[in-house]
């Protein structure tokens, strides 16, 4: 497993990683929301009781990675981390379809992957490593426009993670097998915000990523 008795985590994000957070930093199970880090913190701590963590959630409901950038040194590197977990871009992505008109809102591909190198980079002096888990969108049919636009987004993240050393967690490989047997309204009727059982999905990649090796029972 690749963290470390004493390592600080951060999970720096939007809604998803956001998911009901204390401000105006957010640590200690309770305060770090309902959704998946809430998950990953709990499970860690009953896999690795003899470690302790220092977990935080600097997730933020409707950030663009754009967003994220701008806040990035005060909000998550003045934590001093070990380690970084970012999930970014799917607001980039939804501004343009439910916003078109207002486009000083988009981000586009190219700003995307600009935004999150730079994230990368700011951090990779001072940290461990940094796990990068790319948009997801729960919908299985590839030709769907904002499926196709999360297919780009996801692979510009998976590159800049390969090009930078960094961890990929394929959170969307995970959702492309669970949809094989139901469909995405069993987890979410906007096809974005998880709910528990999403939740449970983006901390099983989250968990493969960071090469948990203890087993739950």
């Amino acid at each position: 497993m690749l963290f470390k008795d004493g390592d600080v985590i951060m999970f720096a994000g939007d809604s998803t990683t956001d998911d009901g957070r204390a401000r105006p930093f957010a640590y200690g199970n309770k305060n770090l929301g309902n959704g998946y880090v809430r998950l990953v913190d709990s499970l860690l701590a009953v896999l690795y009781p003899e470690y302790n963590y220092r977990i935080f959630n600097s997730g933020n409901s409707g950030n663009t990675s754009r967003d994220l950038l701008a806040r990035w040194d005060e909000d998550i590197l003045s934590q001093e981390p070990d380690w970084i977990s970012i999930m970014i871009g799917i607001n980039d992505i939804w501004r343009q379809m439910d916003l078109p008109q207002v486009q000083f809102r988009h981000v586009s591909a190219a700003e995307y992957r600009e935004n999150l190198t730079k994230m990368v980079e700011k951090s990779l002096p001072t940290v461990k490593g940094i796990i990068i888990m790319p948009p997801f969108f729960m919908e299985p049919l590839h030709d769907d426009m904002m499926r196709k636009m999360t297919d780009e987004y996801h692979d510009i993240a998976k590159e800049v993670a390969e090009s930078h050393g960094c961890i990929f967690a394929d959170v969307q490989e995970c959702y492309d097998e669970y949809l094989k047997y139901k469909h995405s309204s069993s987890i979410s009727w906007d096809r974005v915000h998880p709910g528990i059982t999403g939740c449970f999905l983006v901390m099983k990649a989250f968990l493969k990523a960071i090469e948990v090796d203890r087993p739950l029972y």
